[in-house]
């Protein structure tokens, strides 16, 4: 039987830490929630790699490093609502609930959904309402939301996520740039996004987030 406990501290040891992560409720929560229950049964042996991690159909689970990196810009805090898109099984969710008041996660693959259910059930992590439906929507019923964090590349952000992010709000995602893509942080004042390069990531591109074709007759 694996030592998952210290697979997690050798996680945040080797590969967070090192990356200028140092805000204790990321450590808290990376050290806390149990990756390997995130992640299909085939790949609990690798939870804890230092790699995106394949879900299948193009999607990943964020590296640790990644995604500590992000949630350390993102200085997430415990009186925030937090939107998390493409958030596949939960881990992500979980993580960032240990910080924040309340998270909506959304992801559009069902079944992706129930497992991220049941996951997250066994977590503890009852401040996460799982929402289902395509990932570039966002969950505007929920909102307007103070961080917003999104879990894989884009090529462009939809208007209509953006409009849900409050003002004085934030946003993490990495955006496709050639092969190596690179995280930025975006905040909203008086309506609009401005947006500014926090470090090199990569990940596939999310359904829904790819550059809008020239339409050609």
């Amino acid at each position: 039987m694996p030592d998952f406990t210290a697979r997690r501290t050798m996680m945040v040891d080797t590969q967070v830490r090192p990356s200028d992560v140092t805000k204790f409720p990321i450590i808290d929560a990376m050290l806390t929630i149990p990756r390997e229950e995130f992640v299909p049964a085939a790949l609990r042996e690798a939870a804890y790699m230092g790699e995106n991690l394949d879900l299948g159909e193009g999607r990943v689970l964020l590296e640790p490093r990644t995604l500590g990196k992000m949630l350390d810009a993102l200085d997430v805090s415990n009186n925030e609502l937090v939107l998390d898109i493409g958030a596949a099984m939960g881990y992500s969710s979980a993580v960032i609930a240990r910080m924040a008041e309340a998270v909506v996660a959304v992801e559009e693959d069902e079944s992706l959904v129930s497992e991220a259910q049941e996951a997250l059930s066994n977590a503890g992590a009852d401040n996460v309402i799982l929402h289902t439906g395509p990932l570039a929507e966002g969950a505007a019923q929920h909102g307007p939301y103070d961080v917003i964090v999104i879990e894989g590349a884009v090529q462009r952000v939809p208007d209509a996520l953006l409009d849900q992010l409050k003002d004085g709000g934030r946003i993490g995602c990495l955006f496709q740039v050639g092969a190596l893509g690179e995280m930025r942080l975006g905040v909203k004042q008086h309506g609009s996004v401005s947006w500014r390069m926090s470090f090199n990531a990569g990940a596939p591109v999310l359904p829904g987030f790819e550059t809008e074709k020239a339409f050609e007759l």
